[in-house]
């Protein structure tokens, strides 16, 4: 399937979800592109996922705005891939710096730049440890085993609407049972 194709598709997947995020991040190495930047040259040509611009594209169309998250200790070769494949205009935050800290220094950088609530955040990485971590700030965290793809963009859009759907159920019932949470 296509960039079109994809894109119809996650669109299709967007229109059936309750709720949509206001953000969605995106890990770099292992997320978009199957490879780690320091392990390439400035002078090579990057290639996504198959699905991954399909998806950027989609998100943009349904005026999702986008942000990336990468723990790179070459920023400077990640941001000339961002410009080769000609994304780097489409996120609204890019923060791409190495850290010892799973990604929490860069979500707080991206909640200060957007104004967005982490929980109306989505994200997407290849790491145990950074899903854990950003999870625990209040966004809705999806770890992907081969790059972002349509299964794992419905599984997110998913796990978000459900999340909305709770935090929502809370706002409009004042019980003190409705400000539980339910297990998983």
């Amino acid at each position: 399937m296509g960039d079109d194709g994809v894109r119809n598709e996650a669109i299709e997947i967007m229109g059936l979800c309750q709720f949509l995020p206001r953000l969605v991040v995106f890990d770099l190495d292992y997320t978009l592109w199957p490879f780690y930047c320091e392990c390439r040259s400035k002078c090579d040509m990057p290639k996504l996922y198959p699905q991954a611009k399909g998806i950027l594209y989609a998100l943009k169309d349904k005026g999702v705005h986008i942000a990336i998250a990468s723990r790179s200790p070459t920023p400077d070769i990640a941001n000339t891939f961002l410009d080769k494949l000609g994304l780097k205009s489409m996120f609204v935050a890019q923060e791409i710096f190495s850290s010892w800290t799973h990604k929490t220094d860069h979500f707080q950088r991206i909640n200060r730049k957007t104004r967005i609530p982490y929980n109306e955040m989505l994200f997407f990485d290849d790491e145990d440890r950074n899903i854990e971590a950003v999870s625990k700030m209040g966004v809705t965290s999806i770890l992907v085993g081969n790059g972002v793809n349509l299964k794992a963009l419905k599984q997110g859009l998913s796990s978000f609407s459900q999340s909305r759907s709770s935090l929502e159920g809370n706002n409009q019932n004042s019980s003190p049972k409705s400000s539980k949470t339910e297990e998983k």
